[in-house]
């Protein structure tokens, strides 16, 4: 990789995100959470949810990530309180696409993501940038499954 691809891949906006991560709070009483790591870099995430009516209403994450995992956390915590679990399964696989196979970017609202494209060109970098979208769908479907026990 050279220095001209670690700029581009490295931009201001997603080291702005990454120190700026909402809702990193964990929560006390969960209704599910669930632990992802990357085998291959190790960065990890942890989500905690509780769901009301089918969507989010309470969050926390956890992110122990390398910048472009954590400006993913950090655009999916701006934006995931509210949403369903279809939401959140469309952006993952949204996400996925765009990395993968010249996908777009994901819908709104979590089309900040775009921020991300640059790291399309670098494969060992997609599974830090998809953990918290996992992670949170994951989750939901925990939810639901114990909320329906």
């Amino acid at each position: 990789m050279s220095d001209g691809d670690l700029i581009k891949l490295y931009s201001g906006r997603i080291l702005e995100l990454a120190a700026d991560i909402p809702l990193t709070e964990r929560l006390a009483n969960p209704q599910a959470t669930v632990k992802k790591r990357s085998p291959l870099c190790g960065s990890t995430v942890t989500v905690d949810l509780t769901l009301r009516d089918g969507r989010i209403a309470d969050y926390g994450q956890d992110v122990k990530a390398c910048a472009l995992g954590q400006a993913a956390a950090s655009v999916v915590g701006a934006n995931i309180l509210g949403r369903s679990r279809a939401e959140v399964e469309t952006a993952r696989d949204q996400l996925k696409a765009m990395l993968k196979s010249d996908g777009p970017v994901p819908d709104a609202p979590f089309d900040g993501l775009q921020v991300l494209l640059p790291a399309k060109d670098f494969k060992n970098r997609h599974a830090s940038i998809m953990l918290t979208l996992e992670a949170a769908s994951e989750a939901m479907a925990q939810a639901e499954k114990s909320a329906c026990a």
